[in-house]
């Protein structure tokens, strides 16, 4: 492929900086635009020689790049979109960047499904690195054992991470859909995305047309732990193997055992059983090493690299992350969804028994913001003994009927005999916190942002 030059607007984003790491690898000349970007992208945007312009304006596509991409934050009315359209610019979303300039000739091997695909994508990347197959991958988080969430790799397979969410302002689809699947593990479909998805059903659409794309003969790995997961599949009238993280399924887990040293469980599968030793904490990710397993031997690769591979992969940053281990331990987790709460409590319970569970709450994202959950949040958050929810995020945009209730739902996991606040601002939310935290707690800070900076306020008070 002859290089391009390419421009990105909207460079800053996870996505977008690692897609700007792809290209430059392929030999493009890339640049860029954004309102600001912030470590790690603009160290890693500078370590890659990407000059970035700040701001969005018509004159930073002068000179005329031979292709512009689009973050999916940005509107058509952005002067660069406008532009563009003028001059007949050629544009993709970022996953057509990846279809046309990155697939071809590789075995794309996608990782989908409402929960678990961060986590299963990298160690499936970790896993193929291990097994000397020289993956290349494109994941949206940052994996703890990996030296990026991206790279080109030598080799024929590419994992993605298959984000559900749409692709570009001109492309409403889901990001999946553009890349080509070759073997897929379904991790999970239930409602989420209310900004842009209807309602069950509406999801429960897009993995569909994520499955009509896999070819007869290519794998598919789908949790039985998820009725609509095995729902879409089955809609789909091609085989496929299903996987739990106990019993029930093709594939599954037995003699579980989380302790101190980690995870320890024994995979059933057709004609075999494989034991398995990891670092990660909870049954939650027993079911996330078990999907990708299941599709790492569907393609041949022996069950020792699995077993390898397993025992030394750490997991991704912000994942059930340990950040302190100390007298107090605190614990800094993405779960924004309640099935991912209750998931992450009940590993913390598992992996710190008799210990004071703490569960710090952001509700941020465009599904938790609102009331759809306001029930199921609460009861998922009554698995922690002491319970702090922080204000809601851009409260003033929704309607009061229509936005998540802090108050309501400390009243209801009050009702359960657990201790529940809510807090006006992030700063009286830390430091109550650390005036009221002992030794032996366990703090685990659930948020998919900043959370008002609450987790390194709460990270350099434990440090003193």
């Amino acid at each position: 492929m002859n290089p391009r030059t390419v421009h990105l607007t909207a460079i800053g984003g996870v996505g977008m900086t690692s897609l700007a790491g792809l290209l430059v690898a392929l030999g493009h000349r890339v640049r860029g635009s954004d309102l600001d970007v912030y470590p790690p992208a603009s160290d890693q945007l500078a370590a890659l020689g990407v000059p970035v312009a700040r701001g969005y304006a018509a004159e930073n596509l002068t000179p005329r790049p031979d292709l512009l991409v689009m973050g999916n934050a940005i509107r058509m009315d952005n002067p660069e979109a406008v532009e563009a359209r003028r001059r007949g610019i050629p544009t993709l979303s970022m996953p057509e960047a990846l279809e046309m300039l990155v697939l071809p000739e590789r075995t794309p091997l996608v990782v989908a499904g409402t929960h678990g695909k961060t986590t299963s994508s990298s160690f499936l990347a970790w896993l193929l690195e291990t097994a000397g197959r020289k993956p290349g991958w494109f994941i949206g988080g940052a994996p703890l054992d990996l030296p990026a969430g991206y790279h080109l790799g030598d080799g024929a397979e590419f994992v993605l991470e298959g984000d559900e969410y749409d692709s570009a302002y001109f492309d409403k689809g889901p990001k999946f859909l553009h890349y080509r699947p070759a073997g897929v593990v379904l991790t999970s479909v239930e409602f989420d995305h209310a900004d842009i998805y209807r309602d069950l059903d509406h999801v429960k659409s897009s993995f569909a047309r994520l499955l009509v794309l896999l070819p007869d003969a290519a794998p598919l790995a789908v949790s039985a732990e998820f009725p609509h997961a095995v729902e879409v599949a089955r809609s789909s009238g091609r085989g496929f193997a299903t996987f739990s993280a106990s019993g029930e399924a093709d594939w599954y887990a037995d003699d579980l055992t989380d302790g101190p040293d980690g995870l320890r469980f024994v995979l059933h599968g057709p004609g075999e059983q494989i034991a398995i030793r990891s670092p990660l904490l909870g049954r939650m990710n027993v079911r996330n090493l078990v999907g990708v397993a299941v599709l790492a031997r569907l393609l041949q690769v022996p069950a020792t690299a699995v077993q390898r591979a397993a025992e030394t992969f750490h997991g991704v940053r912000r994942r059930q992350q340990i950040v302190v281990d100390g007298d107090v331990t605190l614990i800094d987790d993405f779960a924004h969804h309640p099935t991912a709460i209750d998931g992450t409590l009940a590993a913390v319970r598992d992996r710190y028994p008799g210990r004071r569970v703490w569960a710090l709450f952001d509700p941020r994202s465009n599904t938790t913001r609102r009331r759809i959950f306001q029930q199921q949040i609460a009861d998922a958050l009554s698995g922690a003994d002491v319970v702090r929810i922080g204000p809601v995020d851009r409260a003033d945009q929704l309607a009061s009927d229509d936005r998540f209730s802090p108050e309501d739902a400390c009243a209801r996991i009050s009702e359960r005999g657990r201790q529940a606040r809510s807090a006006a601002d992030h700063e009286r939310l830390a430091d109550g916190v650390l005036d009221e935290a002992r030794p032996g707690d366990v703090i685990v800070v659930m948020s998919n942002g900043a959370f008002g900076g609450v987790l390194a306020r709460l990270e350099a008070g434990l440090a003193t």
